[in-house]
């Protein structure tokens, strides 16, 4: 199941160009986690799994004051970790077309803080049930313009 979160670039989230800075891109992920950890009513979710790994590709700017869909989905239940992929994109703005902006995936593993060193646990049976069901098979990859133009996504013309 792909769970969607709008939301704004804001100016805290731009350089002085206006132009979205990489870190927003946790941000608005986190952001569409939260909202999905609340809808399925896992309390006390985020202080026992911590990020462990994160991995993005941008293929195009956000800019200040543009509407932002994240798009999350969980692609792998292990027995103690998860990991999820998301695609970020800006919706149409100031005579652009809607594009993906970022894609990416990140794990998360669920920690028993009672342990020293806060170690790997395995998900709570009733946490584990809730999850399992929100498992999606991974999407077909989209493929950015300019690869398909022989160019390099941060690669000029």
């Amino acid at each position: 199941m792909t769970f969607s979160l709008t939301g704004r670039v804001e100016w805290v989230d731009t350089d002085a160009a206006g132009i979205y800075h990489n870190s927003t891109v946790i941000r608005f992920v986190e952001s569409a986690e939260a909202a999905l950890v609340r809808e399925c009513g896992l309390v006390g979710y985020f202080p026992v799994v911590p990020r462990v790994r994160y991995e993005v590709d941008f293929h195009a700017p956000l800019y200040f004051g543009q509407q932002v869909t994240t798009d999350l989905d969980i692609a792998h239940l292990g027995s103690s970790s998860m990991r999820f992929e998301f695609s970020i994109w800006g919706e149409a703005f100031e005579g652009r077309d809607r594009s993906l902006a970022a894609r990416g995936s990140y794990v998360t593993v669920h920690i028993d803080r009672a342990v020293a060193g806060a170690a790997a646990a395995p998900w709570p049976p009733q946490w584990r049930e809730v999850l399992q069901a929100l498992v999606t098979a991974p999407a077909e990859p989209v493929r950015d313009a300019r690869v398909r133009d022989g160019l390099r996504p941060n690669s000029a013309r």
